[in-house]
């Protein structure tokens, strides 16, 4: 363009043709930025350039050929290559997307069968395990009952109480297994229970199992303490927080049982629990504890419990002075 400038300046025609391009709109402009000459049918100022549709270029001309101190260059900017190319790439990212999508269900498929397979069988495993021990745990159960009814067993009572402490914690791993494996479909019966009288059943329940650690339970357990719940559902929950305290507990040390209308607390004399264990505690299989027997799928069973019918669970632990687990009633 400055050599073009240069020709007409130095040119003696009478009509001098200022130069046009097909996509290209210049214009010349004097030291005062005023507009000379150029191609545009509006001519633009320098001062006011600023458009997103064009592409500008400001040059200043030295020497001044006609007067002309700056050159200004605009070409209109065609967005369609850009808008089909972001059409395009939008386009592939959906394509692979979609394909990386599939292919990633079916290899994830591939890759988990065995897997899946070795937990469908595990599952069965401990369905049919569950299934056979019933009866001879119901067996065993009753002819003890038999027997102690009866009294046809003078001698051997120790061993015989020790068979019914082990039968017993069978049974209740037993209904635990079970619950586990129906997965909560199985039909509720809720009712209005008296659980006053269905926690001093328990306590006579585990009895066996606190005399054999020595342990001395205390009960604060208020009269016709009315709750709507199923029956299992209640033994279920009673029955791991005691099995727990029990368990837990230190030998010769005491099991504290208060019942009110607003609450069920039991607490033991045991090891405690760690902070840091407390917030993983509800977990199934966490066992905070490794040294005592036991699946860790006790407290889970009492959360999901709690969880059914909008209670409130809070577990207190202080290490080795013991630990307080209380139900709050929210009915």
């Amino acid at each position: 363009m400055h050599t073009v400038l240069r020709q007409l300046h130095q040119s003696n025609k009478p009509v001098l043709y200022y130069p046009k391009h097909a996509n290209i709109d210049t214009a010349i402009y004097d030291l005062d930025k005023r507009y000379i000459f150029g191609s545009f049918r509006s001519p633009p100022s320098l001062e006011d350039l600023d458009s997103p549709e064009t592409l500008v270029h400001i040059e200043k001309v030295e020497p001044y050929y006609l007067g002309a101190a700056y050159l200004l260059i605009a070409k209109k900017t065609d967005f369609t290559p850009v808008w089909q190319l972001q059409r395009n790439i939008l386009l592939f990212m959906l394509v692979a997307g979609i394909f990386f999508t599939i292919l990633g269900y079916f290899l994830g498929k591939l890759f988990v069968a065995p897997m899946r397979q070795s937990i469908e069988q595990m599952n069965h495993f401990i369905q049919d395990t569950t299934h056979e021990l019933n009866t001879p745990i119901s067996t065993i159960l009753t002819n003890i009952e038999m027997l102690e009814t009866f009294e046809k067993c003078t001698e051997g009572t120790e061993e015989l109480k020790r068979i019914e402490i082990a039968s017993r914690t069978l049974s209740r791993i037993y209904d635990d297994l079970t619950y586990l494996n129906l997965n909560h479909h199985y039909h509720r019966k809720v009712v209005t229970l008296n659980m006053s009288q269905l926690v001093e059943e328990r306590l006579v329940y585990f009895k066996g199992m606190a005399e054999a650690r020595g342990l001395t339970v205390e009960e604060n357990i208020e009269e016709n303490v009315k709750l709507t719940i199923d029956k299992n559902d209640a033994i279920r929950l009673v029955d791991n927080i005691i099995s727990n305290a029990i368990k837990y507990n230190r030998v010769k040390g005491t099991l504290y049982i208060e019942l009110n209308r607003e609450m069920l607390s039991i607490s033991d004399t045991g090891m405690g629990i760690h902070k840091k264990d407390l917030e993983t505690i509800l977990q199934r299989f966490k066992r905070a504890n490794k040294s005592e027997g036991g699946f860790g799928i006790g407290l889970d069973i009492v959360n999901q419990v709690v969880k059914n019918y909008g209670f409130k669970l809070k577990i207190d632990s202080i290490v080795g002075e013991g630990t307080r687990v209380r139900i709050l009633w929210e009915q």
